[in-house]
């Protein structure tokens, strides 16, 4: 059989990065800055990245034989990543409820978009920011809504003590701080 009727699977093809997927019957919540970041991601996609690529590999096309055209099978190959990297961002984009955590400025309860500082029973304190799960960056603080720490912390307050079940057992955590950026 023709190669051309046969299709390659090398991995390429999967709809984006391994986030954790949003629970079912829930919006896909964010920040607006994150909310902007993605439409930023996929415009330049869309407008600037494949028109690239499809240029590249049309001119590869052209130049004959495409079983041993590195530049045709390279650029069809990222052709396909873009492809599937915009199925993703789309659908990301399509579930998106976006929330503002300015509104809840000067609060001391958690909600999202909260930066909440907390000490656990070790005297370890911790600062971490709720933010939704396409802007997930747990090296820098800011873990997913749907993480079992923020779900612990959710509708908390300043001085609350929670429990938070860890593999290693259960963990008491007392929120020192939570503040949320001011309105803008």
């Amino acid at each position: 059989m023709s190669k051309a009727f046969t299709k390659e699977s090398d991995g390429d093809d999967d709809d984006g990065p391994s986030l954790p997927p949003i629970p079912p019957g829930t919006k896909n919540y964010m920040t607006p800055q994150g909310y902007q970041r993605i439409r930023d991601e996929l415009l330049r996609l869309i407008d600037v990245e494949r028109p690239e690529v499809v240029a590249v590999v049309h001119w590869a096309a052209s130049n004959g034989d495409r079983s041993e055209n590195g530049d045709y099978i390279y650029g069809k190959r990222r052709l396909r990543q873009i492809d599937s990297r915009i199925r993703f961002l789309t659908k990301r984009m399509d579930l998106a409820e976006v929330v503002d955590p300015s509104v809840h400025h000067g609060s001391d309860q958690i909600f999202f978009g909260a930066t909440i500082t907390y000490e656990n029973q070790d005297g370890v304190q911790q600062t971490v920011t709720i933010q939704g799960i396409d802007e997930l960056d747990p090296l820098n603080g800011i873990i997913s809504w749907i993480s079992p720490v923020a779900r612990a912390l959710t509708k908390a307050r300043v001085g609350d003590v929670i429990s938070l079940k860890t593999p290693s057992g259960i963990d008491e955590l007392e929120i020192l701080d939570v503040s949320y950026p001011a309105p803008q």
